[in-house]
């Protein structure tokens, strides 16, 4: 991976890592559809300005109902469910439990496409069970059925990133990254828009709300979906896949040093633990290289 890969994978983790932040902020006045529904739809204008002045308007070519289900599954619902949970849980806590996608697309391949599930796989998932219990158990965060419900909705939001990756790997070979990222978004707006317009907050939100609906729709969707198709093109799925490491990362620091969350031994044990799950279902072993080299 040269400078300029490198450069946009750590603004890659930063810009989905800050989303955490951006929907703490903005889902209390809006509400988790209406803010969600704002979000796809800005991404879907932007993403299409932008392919306008590049010449590269998608052909969806009868896909519809395709990108319809992978905007349901990738987008739409995953996005609600993670607003949900942060109107309960920190931004820093949210980002965390998110990274467990990887975890579970482990398990929904496995199951789906057949793909094989070793001894290491396996080892990895029990870890991951373990940290998120690591990171539960010894949180500052009173354990009320409230966080309790909302924690169930950020595993439920990264198993629903892991059916629509797996998804997406067997529906959408071949077809343009652009093409995909427009396609995406305007499938789950679809679906949040008229949850949206049912759900339209009755105050008119604050300089700090609108900025991070700008700031979630622009810079964590729009040009994070760039940054990730250009290093999927550029470096490849593998190298892409070490932003998972990063983003919950970015999370922990912008809740901590902006929004003043709390954090315990806990919660930075639940992290290792889970990122050490992530590299072992990943077959990521940095401790190997050491060893060969």
């Amino acid at each position: 991976m040269n400078a300029r890969q490198l450069g946009a994978l750590v603004l890659l983790s930063a810009l989905w890592g800050v989303s955490y932040l951006f929907i703490r902020v903005a889902v209390p006045q809006l509400g988790p559809f209406f803010l969600m529904g704002l979000r796809v739809a800005l991404a879907v204008l932007a993403l299409t300005l932008y392919a306008v002045a590049i010449s590269r308007l998608p052909k969806f070519r009868g896909r519809l109902r395709q990108f319809l289900a992978l905007g349901t599954v990738n987008s739409a619902i995953p996005f609600s469910l993670i607003a949900i949970a942060e109107i309960e849980l920190p931004a820093s806590l949210a980002a965390i439990l998110n990274s467990t996608t990887a975890l579970f697309v482990a398990g929904v391949a496995a199951l789906w496409i057949r793909e094989t599930l070793t001894v290491t796989k396996v080892a990895g998932l029990l870890l991951g069970i373990i940290g998120v219990a690591a990171l539960m158990g010894w949180t500052p965060l009173p354990l009320t059925g409230a966080v309790l419900l909302s924690v169930g909705a950020m595993l439920a939001a990264s198993l629903s990133y892991a059916v629509g990756g797996v998804y997406a790997k067997r529906t959408f070979e071949g077809v343009p990254s652009l093409t995909m990222a427009i396609g995406q978004q305007a499938g789950a707006a679809v679906v949040l828009l008229p949850l949206a317009a049912a759900n339209v907050p009755d105050r008119v939100p604050s300089p700090a709300a609108a900025l991070s609906v700008l700031g979630l729709a622009l810079l964590s969707t729009t040009v994070a979906y760039l940054l990730y198709f250009y290093l999927i093109r550029t470096a490849g799925p593998t190298k892409t896949l070490t932003v998972t490491f990063l983003i919950p990362a970015f999370g922990l620091f912008f809740g901590v040093v902006f929004l003043d969350e709390p954090v315990g031994p806990g919660t930075f044990a639940g992290l290792c633990i889970i990122l050490a799950s992530v590299a072992l279902v990943n077959g990521i072993h940095p401790w190997r290289r050491k060893m060969k080299a």
